[in-house]
């Protein structure tokens, strides 16, 4: 029958890793963030959330989200944010063409998919909230630019309005206290600047002990660096990061890179209590980076880590042998080196004058590695998780 038809969309949403971070909130209500942020979206092949929105008048209320397999509570502020401002432009297309079926009161079904760790530092609430807009948006055949959309995902994960559009993506602070120019951008396009390639130590996969939403409200309320940060450090690192992009210069943009994650880092330490995302782990990749350099006698290595311990370390392709080489002579018994990217990897024996204890910690605590480059932005895709019969699909 025509009335239990089941609509369907899907779309796969991309990671982003920020260079600039975005950390505190200057309207939590409406996910505004007190400073710019900058990010580099890598690619789907490596990292990606996988969502399909599905309605139909045979599903009973209330909305409903599964995650890897799990439901997932959506009842909470932000996600009924987004899933009303996506409604509310469903509605108003329903208004002006009366031929078309009333799917803004229909309840959804929502089942997603992360190919990697969830809530472990590796941006899965940005590609979380990025898939589901989109896909919602998708299923309501919505006409809003990835630009507009980052409204309503911003409300569900601030970093997820940087998810909604690939390559280089800068999220603008605002200024109006509606927070309607609080949108992402695009800085410059992957194809401007396609040879950026990215190494990622998974240190930890378990759930972050510290929230990125707890630990940004306590570093607002009680850090005074964070205020120096927002003020004077934040406006003029995106002036000179938005530059090094446009001239693909990479000694500046791994200078500023690394910079901006000291700086980060640093206020979370300067919160009180203080908030401890590195770990030994993670310094030792610190260390290894600065040898990389140190070698090369320029920066061509670029560590930056988010609310965790996991190391994302930028490179350009030509550095690849020189960058994971390095740590390919360290880590080659992990996972992550199979595919063609890892396989063309060679190990370098520059390995070898390592600090032993640099060495031991990085083999003992790094879980796998991740060889990803830089990305596009949401695809829309034909492989539904929810079947015609608007179940999910068995994994």
């Amino acid at each position: 029958m025509a009335e239990q038809k089941i609509y369907r969309a899907s779309t796969t949403a991309p990671v982003n890793i920020a260079v600039i971070k975005y950390w505190g909130k200057r309207d939590p209500s409406l996910n505004l963030p007190t400073n710019s942020s900058l990010s580099v979206t890598l690619s789907q092949s490596d990292l990606r959330t996988h969502t399909t929105a599905s309605c139909s008048v045979s599903f009973s209320p209330p909305d409903t989200l599964i995650l890897n397999s799990a439901p997932q509570e959506i009842s909470s502020a932000r996600p009924q944010a987004c899933l009303h401002a996506l409604r509310a432009l469903r509605a108003a297309l329903e208004d002006g063409d009366p031929s078309l079926p009333c799917l803004s009161v229909l309840p959804l079904r929502l089942v997603s998919v992360n190919n990697f760790p969830t809530a472990a530092g590796l941006a899965s609430s940005a590609a979380g909230f990025a898939a589901l807009v989109r896909a919602i948006a998708d299923l309501y055949s919505l006409p809003q630019s990835p630009t507009e959309l980052s409204l309503i995902a911003r409300q569900g994960s601030g970093s997820a309005c940087r998810s909604l559009l690939g390559g280089y993506v800068a999220w603008d602070k605002g200024e109006r206290d509606d927070g309607m120019d609080s949108v992402a951008r695009v800085v410059a396009p992957r194809s401007h600047w396609p040879e950026m390639n990215a190494l990622i130590l998974v240190v930890s996969a378990d759930k972050k002990g510290i929230s990125s939403t707890t630990g940004m409200q306590a570093t607002v309320k009680t850090s005074q660096l964070f205020q120096w940060r927002t003020r004077e450090v934040v406006p003029r690192e995106m002036k000179e990061m938005e530059k090094a992009i446009q001239e693909q210069d990479f000694e500046a943009f791994g200078r500023i890179t690394m910079r901006e994650s000291n700086s980060f880092h640093a206020t979370c330490l300067d919160t009180e209590p203080p908030i401890f995302y590195l770990n030994d782990v993670s310094r030792a990749a610190i260390r290894a980076v600065e040898e990389i350099n140190a070698k090369a006698g320029k920066i061509i290595a670029a560590y930056t880590f988010d609310a965790g311990p996991n190391a994302v370390i930028y490179h350009l392709e030509q550095d690849s042998h020189a960058v994971a080489g390095l740590f390919k002579a360290l880590l080659g018994a992990k996972g992550g080196w199979d595919g063609e990217r890892g396989a063309s990897i060679r190990a370098i024996e520059a390995a070898l004058s390592l600090d032993d204890k640099v060495a031991a910690v990085l083999k003992e605590g790094v879980s796998r590695v991740i060889l990803t480059s830089i990305g596009e932005g949401p695809i829309s895709v034909e492989d539904h998780l929810v079947d015609e019969q608007g179940e999910p699909v068995k994994s």
